[in-house]
């Protein structure tokens, strides 16, 4: 949606992951400017960022005098809005991050969410079920739709590749849970060698897995676009979020972790894309099991991902009718 959009619109963002967005956005020739930073994982050092973030934020808005915001719930998005008068739409498919949804669905006009998580999910936050718009798709159904150029990621082909994607450690819902150290050191002693690739989400995560797993391990130096990534991934595991969604739309064997507990990942275990497993032994288990069946689910993720709608043609369409 940011890419369609920033072909005539000025994008800013924040982000967790700086670095991460700045490559990205590189990558993907998105005019991007990040107001900003994450206040790590610390209440008051989150609290701190975000009061300079809508600082920041305000001054930039002052300045280009936009007609509307459109945000993924972003709360200082969300206030300077209503501070200043300018109308709010919304996406979000996280009705578990409570902290977030309640600073900023209650400000919002309109708020549109993936048609698999029920309205009242958000109506709790303080938004009418009327302001709720559903759409068909899930969002990562938007990344894997757009075209891209492939990357050539180096791995040695004669391994099975595994790519695991830690948890958000430094979100609020999940805060400090680091079960994925866990699951990286369960495939990584086993016999039969495997291509195992990190992609941390952070610095300090990726230098501790590097410090902690040595050359058991590649822990990614760069950033890669996730869809280049995948597309030689034997098997992925993730913790629930978008990439695991990815992942799965793309037909590739996906394991979740559920770390945070989500409609989306249910979704994806209902219908068969993914599997759930919370045990790192167990997960080790299923590995060799899903390896040596080499079954994907391709053609079933086509399909679904071609039922999906377009969440920008959406968005347009209640932008004209606000």
């Amino acid at each position: 949606m940011v890419s369609k959009l920033s072909k005539n619109h000025k994008i800013l963002s924040t982000s967790r992951n700086y670095r991460e967005v700045v490559e990205l956005s590189k990558i993907k020739n998105i005019n991007l400017k990040l107001i900003g930073k994450h206040g790590g994982s610390t209440k008051d050092g989150k609290l701190h960022s975000s009061i300079q973030r809508m600082d920041h934020l305000l001054d930039e808005i002052v300045k280009f005098a936009p007609d509307m915001t459109v945000s993924f719930c972003s709360p200082e998005a969300a206030r300077i809005s209503y501070g200043i008068g300018i109308k709010h739409v919304a996406f979000s498919d996280s009705p578990h991050a409570e902290a977030v949804m309640r600073l900023s669905v209650p400000l919002v006009q309109k708020l549109l969410i993936p048609w698999v998580i029920p309205k009242n999910e958000f109506v709790k936050y303080g938004i009418s079920k009327n302001d709720i718009i559903h759409y068909k798709a899930i969002d990562a159904s938007v990344i894997v739709k757009e075209k891209s150029r492939i990357e050539k990621v180096n791995v040695n082909r004669s391994r099975k590749t595994i790519v695991i994607r830690p948890e958000e450690s430094e979100a609020a819902y999940i805060l400090g849970k680091t079960e994925s150290d866990n699951i990286i050191y369960e495939i990584s002693k086993e016999d039969k060698p495997y291509n195992i690739i990190v992609l941390a989400r952070y610095a300090s995560q990726k230098n501790r897995l590097k410090e902690k797993f040595g050359k058991k391990v590649i822990v990614m130096d760069r950033v890669v676009d996730g869809k280049s990534l995948l597309n030689i991934t034997d098997l992925f595991v993730g913790s629930g979020g978008t990439m695991t969604a990815e992942s799965a739309l793309m037909g590739v064997p996906t394991i979740s972790y559920d770390a945070a507990p989500n409609y989306i990942e249910k979704y994806l275990v209902r219908i068969g894309l993914v599997k759930r497993e919370t045990s790192p032994k167990k997960i080790s288990i299923l590995i060799k099991k899903m390896l040596n069946e080499n079954k994907t689910n391709r053609k079933k993720a086509r399909m679904i991902l071609n039922s999906m709608e377009d969440p920008y043609l959406k968005l347009i369409e209640v932008i004209k009718k606000i």
